[in-house]
């Protein structure tokens, strides 16, 4: 009995707060580390099962290269993409904001290969406007996880909507599937494009018509 009420105590020393305090400041997502050691143990296991020798010179240290290209990959995991776009400036422009071409990589989670291509990321300001690059920010830490590329369409529009209390949010996603171009089906050259249109650019046609034509009018 007395050994649990010290540990009751050590334990509420040690959180410095009540358990409501500690909710209010906690961060919306829980930083993590990517735990390599284990991703090595396993990557020798794979190299097993499929017949290889992962003792070998040209593979030995592969399974430590995987983890850290794995950690790379996934870093957006523990990262939350909000806090790229906090930090706004007042302006009253109220035209079109895009920013094309942002180039990506993530990886599928239904075969953990990967899929690249360009973001196309635009909003209708309603007062609030970030740094251009903030935009890019977004793309990459959704992006470095695993995903479908519907979803990250989605998660992006979502965000600066709401974020940035934009009158308007479109996002086209162009992407490249090497589940599909090396394996499976095998058709090289296949293209995925999504789309995520809210606010003005869902609900009056001649926006999302002025929207897609800066993303596609120079085109042939």
């Amino acid at each position: 009995m007395n050994d649990r009420k010290t540990a009751e105590s050590a334990l509420k020393d040690t959180s410095g707060e009540s358990h409501g305090d500690s909710r209010a400041k906690a961060s919306p997502i829980e930083v993590r580390k990517v735990d390599q050691e284990r991703i090595a143990r396993a990557i020798r296991e794979i190299l097993l099962a499929i017949g290889e020798d992962p003792d070998r010179e040209g593979l030995k240290d592969t399974p430590r290269r995987v983890a850290r290209t794995y950690a790379e990959l996934f870093s957006g995991l523990h990262v939350d993409a909000r806090e790229h776009v906090r930090k706004f400036f007042t302006e009253k422009y109220d035209e079109i904001v895009l920013v094309r071409d942002i180039a990506f990589c993530s990886v599928c989670e239904h075969h953990l290969m990967p899929f690249m291509g360009k973001a196309h990321v635009a909003y209708l300001p309603n007062g609030r406007v970030v740094g251009l690059s903030k935009l890019a920010r977004v793309v990459e830490v959704l992006a470095r996880r695993p995903q479908v590329q519907e979803r990250m369409t989605e998660q992006i529009a979502e965000l600066l909507l709401e974020e940035l209390q934009a009158k308007g949010v479109a996002v086209v996603i162009e992407a490249v599937h090497t589940c599909m171009t090396v394996r499976g089906v095998r058709k090289p050259g296949s293209l995925c494009v999504t789309s995520a249109m809210k606010g003005a650019f869902r609900s009056n046609p001649s926006t999302r018509a002025e929207v897609l034509t800066l993303i596609y009018g120079d085109r042939k």
